[in-house]
């Protein structure tokens, strides 16, 4: 399989990077930002959106796996996408229960 390449600097193909690692580099600084606005417990709405980021990091490990022919990492984020979608569910669609008033 020929590997996609990005030029890093003019005129040097010597210090290339490849897509799935950009790709990789990507998902996994997005996971971390992730699971970093998730632990903060500080809201709803930064959780929420801590989800969003994890969705988001979840579809390029599943892309960058498939390129790269790492069809258990794919599989395994595509479990994590739907875990994580009910996540957003929970914390940015889902409208809270109204307590009962005593």
């Amino acid at each position: 399989m020929r590997s996609i390449c990005i030029k890093t600097r003019c005129n040097s193909w010597s210090n290339t990077m490849e897509l799935v690692d950009i790709l990789r580099w990507t998902a996994s600084i997005s996971g971390m930002i992730a699971a970093a606005m998730v632990s903060l417990n500080a809201g709803v709405k930064i959780s929420g959106w801590g989800f969003v980021l994890f969705c988001g990091s979840s579809v390029v490990w599943v892309t960058s796996s498939l390129l790269d022919g790492n069809n258990p990492l794919a599989v395994q984020n595509i479990v994590l996408l739907g875990i994580n979608l009910f996540g957003v569910y929970r914390y940015l669609w889902r409208k809270p229960k109204e307590k009962a008033a005593d």
